[in-house]
């Protein structure tokens, strides 16, 4: 009898867990310049997001972002930095920023919630002019 219901209760399960991915971000404005005001909204795509530091242009620092992209079952595949970097973008978009400097990404693994994640973090900036 009990093996009958393990079956139907993993497939229960795994038809009501959906398709989707889930991710959660965080900013850390501590050490961000508190006189800044963020401009409007930007469109994600118009981030610049590098590993790396931008020395050609002064910029101001707005807030330190972090980013997680989880996988919900163990059939999705696993996270992609591609997908890290579009929700590094969201949230800099969403502070007016122009890029994200020091980008830096590392594996998680399996938590209680997830069958795999993926996290960013990175410094948003805005552009001097």
């Amino acid at each position: 009898m009990t093996f009958k219901i393990i079956p139907i209760a993993l497939a229960l399960t795994l038809s009501v867990t959906g398709c989707a991915t889930w991710s959660t971000s965080s900013v850390d404005q501590s050490s961000s310049d508190l006189n800044f005001v963020s401009g409007p909204k930007k469109n994600p795509a118009e981030i610049f997001v590098t590993e790396g530091d931008i020395h050609d242009r002064p910029y101001k620092s707005i807030a330190d972002i972090t980013v997680m992209v989880n996988k919900t079952t163990i059939m999705h595949p696993d996270p992609t930095k591609v997908q890290v970097i579009e929700k590094l973008q969201e949230k800099a978009a969403e502070l007016g920023a122009d890029a994200v400097v020091h980008a830096r990404f590392g594996k998680t693994g399996m938590s209680l919630l997830s069958w795999g994640s993926l996290e960013g973090k990175g410094r948003a900036v805005k552009m001097e002019k």
